[in-house]
């Protein structure tokens, strides 16, 4: 079922539709280096494959898990050895380019800056955090999303068109929701699930719905979650316990995915995320310990990681919890998209030069330290949004007292 072509490619239009940055990379022949962040089973490789058939590009893949320098090595060897005049230079894909270690990223900057090949890489972490600064600035990142629903369902009814063995079996498809919400927005995962339900149901004629769907894949829970793309639930479910106070179940679903084989970097950069969103100011030692897990992790490995790990999901679990910092930035920042670029008021401004002072920039402005308290009143929001609050705290000990600090400072403005 895998495309050969852009007309049979699903997603991603944002990327390759009609007038879109890779549809014109194709169109005008000039590929340059770039790499795909996004889940499982939305057609990274494909996309990579396709590109290179459409462009007659020579196509060289190296997979991060198994590969090392000397294979990269190679590949360029080969690359460099096969390069004629005006011969267009081969593309190199890498799958799961966040798990090459530093040396090997090294091993690519050299061939990727003189053009030896055009790296295409795909992975499903961020790059900011796995691909080095150098080799970052060398290529675009592109970030492809889960399959909508309407991509889904055109998946399905292609696989039981086209597919050899599927359209043999005369299936009717007479619900789609349980098929596409299972999936999770993952192509791979769809055809792993549709192909788990007609091999579990008799031979003639096939009809799937909702109901036979769900039995199939609670009966068989890890048949479809092939090469571990069921760890996002995993983790989503760990996540989800460690906000809800339940230790067990955090470590239970923890062990789960590291078990799995996950990279424990990812639990640790997602427990470090929970740490600011679920828990904040609750109890601001939770992003200190989330933050030394991280960097334990990052220098133990499995499988001492685990224990760093389970230190910190435990501590993260039994923490009181508050999202008011979480939803106070979104506040802000939808304010800001509303509002606009308000002007800063006059006493906020820099003064560095005179003519600043002529418009009397920083005029009128009260330094708190010269106050009782290190505090006196005086706006400091644009006047169009004057008195405006963001932030209101949690319901936790820790926000109580700052409540209280706030309500002394602002009169009435916290008493809402």
């Amino acid at each position: 079922m895998r495309p050969v072509s852009l007309d049979d490619y699903i997603g991603q239009q944002h990327l390759v539709g009609p007038g879109k940055v890779l549809r014109k990379m194709i169109d005008s022949g000039a590929l340059s280096s770039f790499i795909l962040w996004g889940p499982p089973g939305v057609g990274k490789t494909t996309l990579a494959m396709i590109i290179a058939k459409q462009l007659n590009r020579p196509f060289h893949v190296l997979s991060a898990v198994s590969s090392g320098v000397k294979d990269v090595r190679e590949v360029i060897q080969k690359a460099e050895s096969g390069r004629f005049f005006n011969a267009p230079n081969p593309v190199l894909f890498i799958d799961e380019i966040h798990r090459f270690s530093k040396s090997q990223q090294d091993s690519l900057l050299a061939a990727v800056e003189k053009g030896v090949v055009t790296l295409i890489g795909a992975t499903t972490e961020n790059p900011s955090f796995e691909v080095i600064s150098p080799l970052l600035s060398r290529a675009q990142v592109y970030v492809l999303k889960p399959l909508e629903r309407d991509d889904l369902e055109r998946l399905v009814d292609m696989a039981v068109e086209r597919d050899y063995t599927l359209s043999r079996r005369g299936i009717i498809v007479k619900e789609r929701d349980a098929l596409v919400s299972y999936s999770g927005g993952d192509a791979r995962k769809l055809l792993n699930i549709l192909e788990l339900v007609v091999n579990g149901l008799k031979e003639g004629e096939v009809v799937i719905d909702n109901e036979t769907v769900k039995r199939e894949v609670h009966e068989n829970p890890l048949l479809y979650d092939k090469d571990g793309e069921q760890h996002y639930d995993i983790i989503s479910a760990m996540i989800k316990s460690t906000r809800g106070g339940d230790p067990d179940a955090a470590l239970y679903w923890m062990a789960r995915v590291l078990s799995g084989g996950e990279d424990p970097k990812f639990i640790a950069r997602r427990l470090l995320i929970l740490a600011a969103e679920d828990i904040g100011l609750a109890n601001p030692n939770a992003l200190l310990i989330a933050n030394a897990c991280f960097d334990a992790v990052h220098k133990l490995g499995m499988p001492e990681a685990r224990i760093p790990l389970a230190t910190c999901v435990i501590y993260l679990a039994t923490s009181p919890k508050s999202n008011a910092a979480y939803l106070a930035i979104n506040e802000a920042i939808s304010r800001v998209k509303e509002s606009g670029n308000l002007p800063v008021p006059l006493h906020l401004r820099n003064a560095p030069t005179a003519l600043m002072k002529k418009l009397d920039y920083g005029v009128g402005y009260k330094y708190p330290h010269d106050f009782p308290g290190n505090f006196t009143e005086q706006e400091y929001l644009p006047g169009e949004l004057k008195e405006a609050t963001f932030y209101r705290p949690g319901q936790n000990a820790q926000e109580g007292k700052m409540l209280e600090r706030l309500r002394a400072w602002w009169k009435n403005r916290y008493d809402k």
